[in-house]
């Protein structure tokens, strides 16, 4: 687990450097975008009692995901050995949480991260054994959705001319179609999700 944390906090700089190469200077508010996530993460499991729901666990694990990289983002700024951010990650992750009710779950996950100003991965270890993700299922999504958000950064996401739905849906449900069909162990991974993504968009 310690090494594929390693590869995803790699990557998570990579990304945030392509957005803004100063972005550990920036300032940037992560806690506030993880528990606006949290809310969008419970729209798509479903809470309202007024009409009828089916929870979208597909789209419940991406939020999750996004999730991941705002606060991968944060423990970085908190230490600047990827070695020891990595080994904290795991030894919360190993002791999640225990709430037995999912929309509880992600409620107190964002409280929480209201409360501290930062997310602990206690309260998202709790929510991945709730939705029965692996670690290796989150590694595998995390990947393709950091390959999808540099996509969307060569395709004009930060100037406002990315299209985010394609052909009446979402680019990550698209992901999510094209993560089924491809190999995570596969050496060039991360090549195949990018040149999927790039064969649905439109040109």
């Amino acid at each position: 687990m310690k090494t594929q944390l390693l590869v995803m906090l790699e990557m998570q700089d990579a990304m945030n450097s392509r957005v803004n190469p100063d972005w550990r200077q920036a300032g940037n508010a992560w806690y506030r975008a993880i528990w606006t996530e949290c809310a969008e993460m419970l729209d798509h499991y479903g809470w309202k009692w007024w009409k009828h729901q089916q929870p979208d666990l597909e789209q419940v694990q991406l939020e999750l995901v996004d999730i991941l990289h705002f606060a991968m983002s944060d423990y970085l700024l908190q230490d600047s050995d990827n070695a020891i951010v990595a080994a904290r990650i795991e030894a919360e992750l190993s002791d999640p949480r225990q709430c037995d009710d999912i929309r509880s779950a992600i409620e107190t996950m964002a409280q929480s991260t209201i409360a501290q100003q930062s997310m602990h991965f206690s309260d998202f270890a709790n929510i991945m054994t709730l939705i029965e993700m692996d670690f290796e299922q989150l590694y595998r999504t995390y990947i393709g959705k950091n390959v999808l958000n540099f996509f969307r950064q060569d395709h004009g996401y930060k100037e406002g001319s990315y299209l985010k739905t394609w052909h009446g849906r979402e680019d990550n449900e698209h992901l999510a179609e094209l993560l089924i069909t491809l190999d995570s162990n596969s050496a060039d991974f991360r090549e195949a999700v990018y040149q999927g993504l790039k064969a649905r968009y439109p040109a």
